[in-house]
């Protein structure tokens, strides 16, 4: 993520299918949800198969979300845990304005409880929040650089990955980044993405993890997968069946095969999407992989992008809403 938070455009509110409300990033090219739902998609595809009540009572919970944006990943988890259970949340991201919009909107306000609603003002007033039970971290800057500033021992249960789409985003999806978050995962912890890239699903395989297939969000159109759950073995053996999960089928195994798998490689740590890109393309170019459009041929399916969020939305000015701030 080489723009900074100064120069990544205008946002673009836009109403979800489920009630709630979305932004479309003009500097990314892409929406932050899908059309089928903001919301939907935090519970479908972060929510439920996190199984939060696999946490005992008493048990203390880790979370890192990255790229945190509007909020609705970790509220929609926070008021799946009861309010008093013992928490280490943080957060990476680049933009403040997402978060200052949502806690402007009210039909965002209405989603939440007074306690989720308090700790998502402070990280956006103070950058943390701190109760008797529960502590919050918000890093603000490229979550490649931030990352490495959280104490090197501490592990996460949870970690939230949602970055905007490889080919939009790919420095927050590379074979290296991809393993520092593998190598933060308690024994059984989950990592949750909507995407099915075959280059990060090849990624977190390298990285030692257990991967299964999401399923779709309500309203959500239904695809060969809608997400991927990437497990680090060693603790409780995650069943191949679960809330919102199932396994791979015979086609996503085999697109880990085909040239698509080649990972977005960044191993400075520095590089701008632009080289990350054109690294890959060349060394697709090289290799004796399947083509991609061979597996799509056999498998009978259309050339499309994957985890594209460029869906189509109906654009409200900024102006309108509470803030009032229009983006630049």
């Amino acid at each position: 993520m080489n723009a900074s938070a100064t120069d990544l455009g205008r946002l673009d509110v836009y109403p979800t299918a489920d009630g709630s409300f979305s932004l479309h990033s003009c500097h990314f090219g892409e929406a932050f949800h899908n059309s089928a739902g903001a919301l939907n998609e935090a519970r479908a595809k972060f929510v439920e198969p996190a199984e939060l009540n696999r946490f005992k009572p008493n048990q203390s919970v880790a979370v890192l979300d990255v790229c945190f944006g509007l909020g609705y990943n970790s509220a929609a988890v926070l008021a799946g845990l009861p309010e008093q259970a013992p928490l280490e949340w943080w957060g990476l991201e680049l933009d403040r304005r997402p978060l200052e919009l949502a806690l402007n909107q009210p039909v965002f306000r209405r989603m939440w409880s007074t306690s989720v609603l308090k700790r998502l003002q402070a990280l956006h007033t103070t950058g943390a929040w701190s109760t008797t039970s529960s502590t919050g971290q918000m890093l603000w800057g490229d979550a490649r650089s931030t990352l490495t500033t959280i104490r090197p021992q501490q592990r996460f249960d949870l970690i939230l990955q949602d970055a905007f789409s490889p080919q939009r985003c790919p420095e927050l999806w590379s074979d290296e980044f991809l393993g520092c978050l593998a190598r933060r995962l308690k024994p059984g912890g989950r990592l949750l993405t909507y995407s099915r890239s075959a280059a990060v699903r090849a990624s977190l395989k390298r990285a030692g993890l257990e991967l299964f297939s999401l399923l779709a969000a309500p309203g959500e159109r239904k695809g060969w997968s809608s997400g991927t759950m990437a497990v680090r073995p060693g603790g409780d053996v995650c069943p191949d069946h679960g809330p919102g999960w199932r396994p791979f089928s015979t086609m996503e195994l085999e697109h880990l095969s085909t040239r698509a798998a080649i990972p977005f490689r960044d191993a400075s740590g520095t590089s701008t999407s632009v080289e990350i890109l054109k690294q890959r393309t060349l060394e697709q170019s090289r290799c004796d992989m399947e083509p991609t459009n061979v597996w799509q041929r056999r498998w009978g399916l259309t050339k499309h992008k994957q985890d594209s969020r460029q869906r189509a939305f109906t654009a409200i000015d900024l102006s309108d809403s509470k803030g009032g701030q229009q983006a630049s």
